[in-house]
């Protein structure tokens, strides 16, 4: 699978696979931003820190993401406010803020280059959807007192896209937009010289006990806590959480690179995009002016056979301006949505740490997680709880039946996308 990222990013270290047992105070599964940022903000406060990944590096989600770092959570915050009550609300907003902030400071402490731009627009691609734009506006001026935010009428779309397909915008001038894979070999390169032990291509196979023991085929780890880094990717290793999320495939491809006049002309501003369809489209500008557009997902094992041909017809209904313009790249990746498309965090027996289902959000949220889990485990929970308590259902069938019925509603929300 042809990838960008992976073409466009430096020589990355690699990692032997574990062999043999260790002991450490904290041992984390999943080495993408959640474990990363984990891993870094534990080991900065002198925890010894082991990380194992089944793969490589970042191999899933956050190697291959949109790249887009929003302000807010994956619900309206009007919605956000009328079901958990004003308090929480704003805990949560305010940590959404502070999710961006940590993004930006881990960049300049760490001296990440990752192609970090400002901004973020979001697209209503239905008239009667402005108002809705609108309406959230003023409520978070008003109730959040958040002013990094502007309504876009449909005379002044230009100024923001050189499209006609859609009729309003919101311009949250506080969100960022970064290269996914050199911001997580950044964090990489930060957790390791913070002390982090870590270890590729060692799947784990079970953990048990307290202290847990935590298996590989060839090695174990014994720790005090474990933490469940693994988002989409966690399968059958933990029955417990697995059916509070499902893993969904979504689509990335990569144009050649524009000149300074046709970019400019796509996206004035530089800011990272996004529509208001349920399976959205979202696209920003590369480091080296392509074209990176998202738009598409499946929800089964398999990725389609022609990833450009199976995007493309997306970046086309906003852009037929491209039709000539040369796809250079196409790859996938699988996340994990909740039902509420909230994230689902969490403890097991006092010492397991869950944090996933981050719902197309990842880059802040999951780097924020590990950020909150380390305060967790460093004994100051207020904030993880938060997180923890917010109520969270199961996909209906479980493990077994919950992809049919995601595949219904999907195909019913991409049916109302079109209509």
């Amino acid at each position: 699978m042809d990838s960008y990222y992976t073409a466009s990013s430096p020589a990355r270290p690699s990692f032997k696979p574990l062999d043999g047992e260790e002991v450490a105070d904290i041992c984390i599964v999943g080495a993408g931003y959640t474990g990363l940022s984990s891993a870094l903000h534990l080991a900065k406060r002198g925890y010894k820190v082991v990380l194992l990944e089944a793969e490589t590096v970042a191999f899933g989600a956050s190697g291959r993401n949109g790249g887009h770092v929003g302000t807010g959570m994956n619900m309206d915050q009007q919605d956000i406010e009328r079901r958990f009550g004003r308090e929480v609300a704003h805990s949560l907003w305010n940590m959404s803020l502070e999710a961006v902030d940590t993004v930006k400071e881990l960049i300049s402490d760490h001296d990440i280059d990752c192609d970090l731009k400002y901004g973020g627009v979001h697209l209503a691609h239905k008239p009667g959807y402005c108002k809705e734009l609108e309406e959230d506006i003023a409520f978070l001026q008003k109730r959040y007192n958040f002013n990094d935010i502007e309504y876009i009428h449909r005379n002044r779309l230009k100024e923001i896209i050189g499209s006609d397909a859609y009729y309003g915008a919101q311009w949250d001038k506080a969100s960022l937009h970064l290269h996914p894979l050199k911001y997580a070999v950044g964090l990489l390169k930060a957790a390791v010289d913070a002390g982090v032990t870590i270890y590729e291509h060692s799947r784990v196979q079970s953990y048990s006990g307290t202290p847990v023991v935590v298996k590989t085929a060839t090695g174990q780890i014994t720790a005090t806590d474990l933490i469940l880094a693994c988002n989409g990717y966690i399968e059958g290793l933990e029955p417990k959480i697995n059916g509070y999320i499902m893993p969904i495939n979504n689509f990335i491809i990569a144009t050649e690179p524009l000149s300074a006049e046709v970019s400019t002309s796509l996206i004035p501003k530089d800011t990272a995009m996004e529509d208001s369809r349920f399976v959205i489209n979202y696209w920003k500008l590369s480091g080296d002016n392509r074209l990176i557009f998202g738009g598409g997902e499946n929800y089964r094992r398999g990725f389609p056979s022609d990833i450009k041909g199976f995007v493309q017809p997306n970046m086309l209904k906003v852009y037929p301006q491209l039709a000539n313009t040369q796809i250079d790249y196409g790859w996938g990746g699988t996340l994990a949505v909740t039902l509420n498309r909230l994230p689902h965090f969490g403890r097991i027996n006092g010492n397991i740490w869950h944090l996933h289902g981050y719902s197309g959000h990842g880059v802040p949220t999951a780097t924020f997680a590990g950020k909150l889990v380390a305060e967790a485990i460093s004994g100051k929970h207020e904030r993880f709880d938060i997180m923890a308590n917010l109520p969270s259902g199961r996909f209906p069938g479980g493990t077994l039946l919950r992809w049919p019925g995601m595949v219904a509603g999907m195909l019913y929300y991409a049916m109302r996308d079109r209509i």
